[in-house]
């Protein structure tokens, strides 16, 4: 394919390009993929994002999709991309880089952003199946950002929570790249909960039990809800935790009630809410979205506070139903040391960052040469503090 048989067109909707269309270019968007399926990367998903109110210009996310075109107008390429007028919502922090910038007289923002709107997972961004041509579209629309970046003239493009495939495609088009971490459980093969705590050190596993019995304490019970439990009185109580918390946390909650409907609507079968419920009403929940081999915790929220009923809903019953289901992983969301006690590994996610101007562009890739390394040294470190046997060296005799 050469650069004479496509083209390349900006969306500012999602709706513009045919959610069918959309997703043959990523396998893993399709619910009934024999590949690995991502929920994020559907049209359902972001469309709901936009339909909803979540993810538009009046947020500060304008869409600017890629969509790259053969001969005959057909779709090979998409790639879901927004205008930013601010940095929230995106869990790659660049604050710093924005004040940076402005204070030596330059502008940051606008900035085009290259993600799932408030979704810290990992996932396919230069959308491209599978075949031949995948590799030559990536590098098409790692190159039509760049074109994208010069015709809006923002000072730079930020594309965040990359595959390694993504990852390599935009750092051969003159991204620089960058690397975090997040806390992620591994299934092992386990039979059950308990196979998984067996590979625990005594002490981790008692304190997980413990946890686990008293967050049901006080008459509490763990429903797990999806396909069509999941009904408007459920999303009703659910929003509720969700503006509740994300008022405390965030200041705004980035989602709309609208939201919830819609992807209830359009993939319920693919949402597993896990609920508490003390004295005969909800007080807790956690929602989570199922791919074919990997569990996406995402937020929780609750009306009612008790002693470990956060680990509970949000890690160990993820555990549970990963076990349940043999699903592979479990991504538990962004940051939070604290998931290391509880079998959640650190892992390596990627992101990369085009920078317009020369000498900023200089300056950030200074930066995120020591950040590197610091990751990778903050990584080992943890690992070597998992709560896992062999991670252990002074564990206590295996209990009866």
């Amino acid at each position: 394919m050469s650069d004479e048989t496509f083209r390349l067109r900006v969306e500012s909707d999602i709706q513009s390009v045919a959610a069918d269309a959309w997703d043959a270019c990523a396998p893993a968007s399709h619910a009934d993929s024999k590949t690995s399926y991502n929920p994020f990367i559907s049209h359902a998903f972001l469309s709901a994002l936009e339909e909803s109110g979540s993810a538009c210009a009046a947020t500060g996310w304008l869409p600017q999709h890629l969509v790259l075109e053969g001969e005959e107008g057909e779709v090979l390429g998409v790639c879901p991309a927004y205008l930013k007028s601010h940095s929230q919502g995106e869990y790659v922090f660049d604050h710093g880089w924005a004040e940076a910038l402005e204070r030596a007289g330059g502008r940051y923002y606008p900035k085009l952003q290259v993600s799932v709107p408030f979704t810290p997972a990992t996932g396919p961004r230069l959308l491209a199946g599978p075949g031949p041509q995948a590799e030559t579209i990536r590098a098409a629309l790692a190159g039509g950002l760049v074109a994208l970046a010069n015709l809006r003239k923002v000072s730079s493009v930020h594309a965040t929570f990359l595959t390694e495939a993504d990852a390599g495609a935009l750092e051969a088009g003159r991204f620089l790249p960058r690397t975090d971490q997040q806390f992620h459980w591994r299934n092992e093969g386990y039979a059950d909960f308990e196979a998984f705590l067996s590979a625990l050190a005594s002490r981790k596993r008692k304190q997980i039990r413990r946890e686990r019995r008293e967050a049901l304490e006080n008459d509490v019970t763990i429903h797990w809800l999806t396909g069509a439990d999941l009904t408007e009185d459920v999303w009703d109580a659910f929003y509720g935790f969700y503006i509740e918390t994300g008022t405390r946390k965030w200041g705004r909650p980035y989602l709309t009630r609208a939201f919830y409907s819609l992807i209830g609507e359009r993939m319920s079968k693919h949402i597993l809410l896990v609920m508490a419920k003390r004295a005969g009403r909800w007080i807790a929940g956690a929602i989570n979205f199922i791919g074919s081999d990997t569990l996406y915790g995402r937020h929780w929220g609750a009306v009612e506070h008790h002693p470990f009923l956060h680990f509970e809903v949000c890690y160990h019953q993820a555990i549970d139903f990963a076990i349940a289901h043999r699903l592979s992983t479990v991504e538990a969301g962004a940051q939070g040391e604290h998931k290391l006690a509880r079998g959640y590994m650190p892992v390596i996610t990627r992101s990369a960052h085009y920078i317009a101007d020369p000498q900023f562009r200089a300056a950030v890739a200074h930066y995120l040469e020591r950040e590197h390394r610091y990751v990778a040294e903050a990584g080992a470190e943890l690992s070597e503090l998992g709560p896992f046997r062999q991670q252990v060296q002074d564990e206590q005799a295996d209990e009866p």
